[in-house]
């Protein structure tokens, strides 16, 4: 199967499961439910469920045992980006080419969607049928991905993001803030299914714990490239955003030239990294190289 084929087959996948657990619009309270929905199922690429699906078929793990850490992960990627979009944080107007959550309803509605959302992520954990036997798994999953999340993670990043904007960071400081900010959901994303059978030997997990930290950088140097040429109409948010409010970034500190290279080193040691699976994880590497690639 071609690596478009698969995107569609597992996009469809997260899609159906997303709708799946979400409260329905016509479930009290209304409007909550609506932003809640507005926030998670207004497109976006799905590339954290991507890689879950992608490595969970790398490992042989069964796909429908795979849905509730795709969920999971997902609604908690929701969460962050309405958050992010608050006038208190990175203040923007816009997401996935439309207004973000609280534009579109209200910044107090919005805090109370994104807050909605995370416990929903765990409640999917613990409550998934495919998962109702497995409840090692789900205590790992529910570690993963809380620790991926938390002050030493997605949020502490944020944090690290707000507290340097017109600072000047090291290239040991800035790829420290990417690794918590971005780099830590894609690694859980990746190493999901290896909280699921068949056991995964510790060399294995090794290669792929290293494999996900090189594309977690990649795709945060990647978004700061398209920060600088991309065009707003096809990245889906305001483009130069990041230069405006004086964000560390790579290619203000090495220029285009600078972190394209990184990129593409990035890549390469990724890539690399997958030569023990052979070419079972041939979608994987597709994805690897849709993430280093992208042009939104």
């Amino acid at each position: 199967m071609t690596l478009d084929k698969k995107i569609d087959e597992y996009t469809h996948r997260i899609e159906r499961a997303l709708e799946r657990w979400l409260p329905g619009p016509e479930t009290p309270p209304r409007r909550l439910h609506e932003a809640m929905r507005y926030s998670v199922l207004g497109g976006g690429k799905r590339i954290r469920p991507l890689l879950i699906y992608a490595s969970g078929d790398a490992l042989g793990t069964d796909p429908e045992s795979l849905d509730a850490p795709a969920v999971a992960i997902e609604l908690m990627h929701a969460f962050s980006l309405v958050h992010d979009d608050l006038p208190a944080m990175d203040d923007d107007d816009l997401r996935r080419g439309r207004p973000t959550t609280h534009k579109a309803f209200d910044e107090a509605t919005a805090i109370l969607a994104a807050d909605a959302l995370q416990p929903l992520a765990f409640q999917v954990l613990v409550s998934d049928p495919a998962l109702q036997d497995l409840p090692q798994s789900q205590a790992d999953l529910v570690r993963l991905i809380a620790e991926a999340c938390g002050s030493e993670g997605m949020t502490g990043g944020q944090a690290i993001d707000l507290a340097s904007e017109g600072q000047q960071l090291d290239a040991a400081e800035l790829e420290h803030m990417y690794r918590l900010k971005t780099g830590r959901l894609l690694r859980a994303s990746i190493l999901a299914p290896t909280c699921l059978p068949p056991e995964l030997e510790l060399s294995g997990r090794h290669s792929l714990e290293h494999f996900a930290d090189c594309i977690g950088l990649a795709f945060q140097i990647r978004d700061d490239i398209l920060d600088v040429e991309g065009e707003t109409e096809v990245i889906g948010k305001q483009q130069g955003a990041d230069i405006a409010r004086g964000k560390a970034t790579y290619p203000a500190m090495f220029g285009m030239a600078g972190a394209q290279r990184r990129v593409t080193e990035l890549l390469e040691a990724a890539l690399a990294d997958l030569d023990f699976l052979g070419e079972r994880a041939d979608t994987l590497r597709g994805l690897a190289r849709v993430i280093a690639e992208r042009d939104r």
